[in-house]
C-alpha cells in the first residue's frame, strides 16, 4: 500500500534522513577524484580522496501531522534548509525517505521555478503544472495570482527584469493560490516590503484555518512563537529538539548566543533529554512547561508575599546573551516611592530599574527595555536610541550605572515578561554588551467594570444614545468606561 493510503493524518514522515556533500578544496580536485581512485583501484592500492565529506543532515527523523504549523529554527549551517530540500524532492537524500501526503507548494528561495526568459504569466501556468494543475485550473486561479502579486503590467515582462520584490510576490501569490494541502516556507518573505508581508501572513492565516499544512523556516524567534504550533530545532545536522515553539526558540536563542565549549555543553543538555530515563526532564522541557511563570505558587519559595508581590511569581526562562562589555544586574519593579512590587495594576506608574557593570571601555552606549506576552509576542518598548542626549558618550571599565525606565502600565490582566539590553561600542565595534530575555516577569492584577480586552488598555469609553425618540434603546442612554463589556 502506498503512503498517501496508511498515513491517516500524516502530511509529512521524514525518517532516517542523511544528507552529504563533498567539498573539493579546489577545481581540480574535482577532476582528480573522477580518475585517480579509479586507476589506483585497478593496480590495488587504495584510492586517495580529493574531498572532504561534509554531514548537511544526519538520521533526521520526525512527522507533520495534517493542519499543523511546524517552525524549524538552528544556527546557520545547521541543515535547515536542506532538509526543506529534501522534503519538497529538490535534492535526493543518501539514506532515509520521506514521504509526502497531499499537493505541496514551496517557497525555497528568491524565484526558485521561475526561468528568467519567460514572462510572469508563463511562469505562473509552468509553476502551476509543476503542482498538478491543469490549464483550466490555471485558468481559473490567475486573476487572483495576478492580484496578489500586485505587479501591474510588469506580469507580461520576462522575469530577468524584475527586482526581488517582484519575484518573491509573484512567487508567493503562485504557490498559496494553487490551494496547496502543504505549504513549504524558507524565509522567501524577508525581501517583501512590510504591507506584502502582512498580506502574506494574513493568507497563511486563512491556510492554517482551513486545515493546511505548513513548515516553515525561519531566523525569527517571533514569527515562530505566533505563527507555529510546534517546532523543531536543527543543529549541525541534527533534530535535536521537538517541542512546543517558545521553549524550542528558548533553547534555540541560548545556542545562538554562545560558542565554543559552551555551545557544546548546552548542546549536550538539549540531546540529553532524548536518552532512556530522561523522559519526565525531556517533555516538561518540550511542552515549555518548567518552571512556568504564571503556574500555581509554589510552597517554599521565600519571602513577604502581599497583594503587590509574589515571591513565587519569577522568571524560569531567562535567556542572557554572553557578556562582550558589560553585565545586568539587580533587575525589578518598584512603584515611585520605591517599594517592590511584581503584581501591577493598570493605569499606574512603575519603575524598571537595574544595575550596569561595564567590564570595558564603552562608548555611546544605549539602554533599553521591552515587555512581551508569554507567548513571546512584543507588545511595547523604550530605548535611548533615537535620544542622543541619553546616551552614554563614554564608560570606562568598573563603571556602575543604575538605569531606570519609569513607565505606565497599560496591559490589561495577564502575565507578562520583560527584556533588558546595553549596546555600545567597544573598540570600534557596535554589539549588545549585555541582554536579557525573559529577565523578569510580572502580573497585572484583574480588575472589574472595564470595557478593555486583550493585552493593552485602550481607555475606551462608550456612549450609546437613541436616534429618535421611537427607538429609546432599554439601557442607559450614557455608559461610560465602567460599564460592563459587551
Amino acid at each position: 500500500m502506498s503512503f498517501e493510503e496508511t498515513a491517516g493524518d500524516v502530511a509529512i514522515r521524514v525518517c532516517d534522513v542523511s544528507k552529504h556533500f563533498l567539498l573539493f578544496d579546489r577545481p581540480q580536485d574535482r577532476l582528480k577524484q573522477s580518475i585517480v581512485p579509479r586507476l589506483q583501484r585497478l593496480v590495488g592500492r587504495p584510492p586517495t580522496r580529493y574531498y572532504r565529506d561534509f554531514a548537511a543532515l544526519s538520521g533526521v527523523s520526525f512527522e507533520v501531522r495534517r493542519g499543523e504549523t511546524v517552525g524549524i529554527v538552528g544556527r546557520n549551517g545547521s541543515g535547515k534548509s536542506t532538509l526543506l530540500q529534501v522534503v519538497c524532492g529538490t535534492l535526493r537524500p543518501n539514506a532515509g525517505s520521506v514521504a509526502v501526503n497531499g499537493r505541496i507548494a514551496a517557497l525555497l528561495e528568491l524565484g526558485a521555478g521561475f526561468n528568467p526568459e519567460f514572462t510572469g504569466r508563463e511562469n505562473v501556468y509552468l509553476n502551476a503544472a509543476i503542482l498538478g494543475l491543469s490549464r483550466e485550473e490555471t485558468d481559473a486561479r490567475f486573476d487572483d495570482i495576478a492580484r496578489f502579486a500586485d505587479i501591474g503590467d510588469f506580469i507580461g515582462q520576462p522575469v530577468k527584469t524584475y527586482s526581488s520584490g517582484m519575484y518573491v510576490r509573484l512567487a508567493f501569490a503562485t504557490a498559496i493560490n494553487v490551494d496547496p494541502d502543504i505549504l513549504v516556507v524558507d524565509e522567501a518573505l524577508s525581501v517583501g516590503d512590510e504591507a506584502f508581508q502582512r498580506k502574506c501572513f494574513a493568507r497563511i492565516e486563512q491556510i492554517q484555518e482551513r486545515g493546511g499544512t505548513i513548515l516553515f523556516v525561519t531566523h525569527s524567534a517571533q514569527l515562530v512563537v505566533q505563527l507555529c504550533s510546534r517546532a523543531l530545532l536543527m543543529d549541525r545536522g541534527e533534530l535535536i529538539m521537538d517541542g512546543k515553539p517558545k521553549a524550542v526558540v528558548s533553547n534555540y536563542q541560548k545556542l545562538l548566543n554562545l560558542s565554543g565549549t559552551e555551545a557544546a555543553v548546552r548542546r549536550a543538555a538539549i540531546l540529553a533529554t532524548k536518552q532512556p530515563g530522561n523522559e519526565p526532564y525531556a517533555n516538561a522541557l518540550a511542552t515549555g512547561t518548567v518552571g512556568r511563570p504564571d503556574s500555581p505558587s509554589a510552597p517554599g519559595c521565600g519571602g513577604d508575599s502581599n497583594e503587590d508581590f509574589d515571591p513565587c511569581l519569577v522568571s524560569k526562562s531567562a535567556v542572557a546573551y554572553v557578556q562582550q562589555g558589560a553585565s545586568i544586574h539587580n533587575l525589578g519593579i518598584t512603584t515611585p516611592s520605591g517599594r517592590r512590587v511584581n503584581i501591577l495594576r493598570s493605569g499606574r506608574r512603575y519603575v524598571l530599574d537595574y544595575r550596569v557593570d561595564f567590564h570595558s571601555d564603552s562608548t555611546d552606549v544605549i539602554f533599553g527595555m521591552q515587555v512581551k506576552t508569554m507567548s513571546g509576542v512584543v507588545l511595547g518598548g523604550a530605548n535611548t536610541s533615537h535620544r542622543r542626549e541619553m546616551q552614554v558618550r563614554r564608560a570606562k571599565s568598573g563603571d556602575q550605572l543604575i538605569v531606570r525606565f519609569d513607565f505606565q502600565c497599560v496591559f490589561l490582566p495577564g502575565v507578562y515578561a520583560i527584556d533588558v539590553g546595553a549596546l555600545g561600542q567597544v573598540d570600534g565595534d557596535v554589539r549588545f554588551l549585555h541582554r536579557i530575555l525573559d529577565a523578569t516577569v510580572f502580573r497585572v492584577a484583574p480588575e472589574a467594570n472595564t470595557l478593555n480586552f486583550g493585552h493593552i488598555g485602550i481607555d475606551a469609553k462608550l456612549t450609546i444614545r437613541a436616534d429618535g425618540a421611537s427607538t429609546a434603546p432599554s439601557c442607559p442612554t450614557d455608559v461610560d468606561e465602567s460599564a460592563q463589556g459587551i
